[in-house]
């Protein structure tokens, strides 16, 4: 058996890993935003982040600051632009050299893109309003360095800020390379925090099939909750 401790140090590599397999042509042509199940996937996730925006308290926006862990290569922050985030107030990490070069070729020269894995880059603590994880977590299959990387955010949000969380809460029986982070594991993870949560996103597989045949099934679906497949969550941090 690999020590705990071996697992821990190789997590970053097999992340790497685990996104190079995904990354195939299929996978490209499911996300393209000409792609109806992405498109509607995209603008009901942005209706769910103005909501988060106003309901939080958080507005205005312009003057807060934000990380996202894990950008890739850089939709997320062009969405939180559009929602009134500056440019300058913003930062990305990822761990991957394309994603990183990709993601400095399409946001602003003002964003500042930081490439390491999420752990051991050297931001200030206590610097964000906001840190934000999309689909990262899920990739993470070694529950110690889960566990760092939540520590790691935490320490990052200033008192007062929070944990912006965008994941799926269900495994995938066709993918090993991902694993479905429930609430109660989000709760594990953020102890000292305050978690709203909210159910979206129909079902990929499901989203795929539907919107073949008109992007509106898409809506009519995922108007049954347990059809939605991830947890857009908002963890405060009080103290």
């Amino acid at each position: 058996m690999t020590p705990k401790s071996d697992i821990r140090h190789d997590e970053p590599a097999a992340v790497v890993g685990r996104y190079e397999r995904r990354n195939t042509q299929g996978a490209i042509d499911r996300y393209c935003p000409l792609n109806a199940a992405a498109y509607m996937t995209h603008q009901e996730k942005e209706r769910a982040l103005i909501h988060w925006i106003l309901s939080s308290g958080l507005a205005p926006v312009h003057d807060k600051k934000l990380l996202e862990v894990g950008c890739g290569t850089g939709g997320n922050l062009l969405q939180l632009i559009r929602l009134g985030f500056r440019p300058a107030n913003l930062v990305g990490n990822d761990l991957l050299t394309a994603r990183v070069e990709e993601a400095r070729e399409r946001l602003p020269a003002a964003i500042q893109i930081v490439e390491s894995d999420a752990v051991s880059h050297e931001l200030a603590i206590g610097s964000f309003d906001v840190v934000l994880q999309s689909t990262v977590f899920s990739s993470i299959l070694d529950d110690d360095f889960q566990f760092r990387l939540a520590q790691r955010m935490w320490d990052l949000v200033k008192p007062g800020g929070g944990i912006l969380w965008y994941d799926f809460t269900f495994d995938n029986p066709s993918n090993p390379d991902v694993k479905g982070v429930s609430l109660a594991r989000i709760r594990q993870l953020f102890p000292q925090g305050t978690v709203s949560a909210r159910r979206i996103t129909l079902a990929p597989p499901l989203s795929r099939l539907l919107t073949r045949y008109h992007p509106q099934l898409y809506t009519i679906a995922n108007l049954l909750p347990f059809l939605r497949t991830h947890l857009l969550c908002w963890i405060t941090k009080n103290d």
